[in-house]
């Protein structure tokens, strides 16, 4: 059987570091949620398969750099500042500008005005949106698209990645990704994104077109079993497809 192929590559200097490699994001599978028992009599969210598949489904990305980041704080000049940079550990690596990394104390960042009138200016404490730099290069088939997205229901609650579509078959370098930092919950920031950190979730999908229908529904004719399951056994038993990602 055919198998589908999504490829990460990184200069040799960087692909050496194995640990940083992107890995089906089924290995990453919070604790918390494995720790969690669900029964007959005790109902939790480990029973619920969609919620299952938001943790299991596509690829990680992990944060390639350690990045000390002083979010909403004043700097020695006494300005407010928003900014990112190598910890200085990583500068000799970081040297080499085709590894594709932050390698000048700064980042790339989008000036607010690019997002004017979003909600996410607010929630950035209408500072800029920086971006961290990837070194992966990420192919999929003729056809195939990537969805870039915070790890569902188990992101970092400092920041999260503005999530994206990229034609990936079409599109042959690397992928940077903005980020927003969650001022909802912290008025500052002045932390460190440690190298390793999960960061993007990564879902290769079919670009197909689709046309909208919107129909009353008929009576259905439900089976007997139907109604002997709860609303999350149902799903699982009747309904729902097991995915593979390798």
């Amino acid at each position: 059987m055919f198998k589908k192929i999504i490829k990460f590559s990184a200069p040799q200097e960087y692909f050496d570091l194995k640990e940083d490699h992107p890995t089906p994001i089924k290995n990453n599978v919070p604790n918390w949620y494995k720790k969690l028992k669900h029964t007959f009599f005790e109902k939790t969210v480990k029973g619920c398969m969609p919620f299952l598949d938001t943790l299991t489904s596509g690829y990680l990305l992990k944060i390639p750099q350690d990045i000390v980041v002083k979010h909403n704080v004043l700097n020695e000049k006494n300005v407010l500042d928003s900014y990112q940079f190598v910890d200085p550990l990583d500068v000799v690596l970081m040297q080499t500008k085709q590894i594709n990394l932050i390698f000048e104390h700064k980042a790339a960042h989008h000036p607010i005005r690019q997002m004017e009138g979003s909600p996410l200016v607010e929630k950035n404490k209408g500072l800029s949106f920086h971006k961290i730099i990837n070194p992966w290069t990420i192919t999929t088939p003729p056809g195939y698209s990537c969805l870039f997205l915070p790890p569902m229901n188990n992101q970092d609650d400092r920041f999260s990645i503005l999530p994206g579509i990229v034609d990936t078959d079409k599109f042959y370098q690397e992928v940077n990704f903005p980020i927003v930092f969650n001022c909802d919950k912290y008025e500052t920031l002045d932390t460190i994104l440690k190298k390793g950190t999960p960061y993007v979730q990564v879902i290769p999908f079919k670009r197909e077109s689709w046309k909208m229908k919107v129909t009353p529904q008929k009576k259905l004719n439900v089976k007997k079993l139907w109604h002997n399951l709860s609303v999350l056994d149902k799903y699982k038993n009747l309904s729902w497809v097991k995915k593979t990602w390798t």
